[in-house]
């Protein structure tokens, strides 16, 4: 190839390295042409499908991906929404069985007071009858001290009746007085 440029160099003449002779450069045109009609009529179109096609692939998957996203967004809001609904249901869970435990109480505490009244109604109930049953008690051996008392200081024997009757009497002043 040096030996071609050296060549053309002496020569003067630059046709057969850098330009072809007139007859194959006419060749190669007409070449070119029919080998541009040719990729024109059949490849270019088939390519220009190819890559409309490649388009429409790639539009209708980002479509795709855009609707699978909003699916994925409304999916996240649904999701949030029944993770508030749920944490407001258990809130008032809580709440409910806060307030019933609080009746619960209540009536415990209501139960409790009312049983504990009838338990002091029944104790001075229980009271009252011992006191009536020891002042009767007393009065009978108040009235038969009375009695022995009576009879020493008099020397005399009094019935049942007279003595009961002195008894109550008796009884009856100290009563009053206090």
């Amino acid at each position: 190839m040096m030996t071609q440029i050296l060549a053309v160099e002496a020569d003067g003449s630059a046709y057969g390295v850098i330009l072809p002779a007139p007859g194959e450069l006419l060749y190669g045109v007409i070449a070119f042409t029919i080998l541009f009609i040719v990729l024109a009529k059949l490849a270019f179109p088939a390519l220009g499908r190819v890559l409309d096609d490649r388009a429409a692939a790639i539009q209708g998957k980002m479509e795709e991906a855009d609707a699978k996203l909003t699916d994925a967004e409304e999916a996240k809001r649904r999701y949030e929404e029944s993770i508030a609904d749920a944490k407001g249901e258990a809130g008032r869970i809580i709440e409910e069985a806060k307030e019933q435990a609080d009746a619960l109480r209540a009536e415990a505490r209501e139960r409790a007071e009312a049983e504990a009244a009838q338990i002091i109604e029944r104790a001075q109930a229980d009271v009252a009858a011992e006191r009536d049953r020891a002042i009767q008690e007393l009065r009978s051996q108040v009235g038969s001290i009375s009695v022995e008392l009576a009879s020493r200081i008099v020397e005399r024997e009094l019935d049942q009746s007279t003595h009961a009757a002195l008894v109550d009497d008796y009884i009856e002043r100290l009563s009053s007085q206090n």
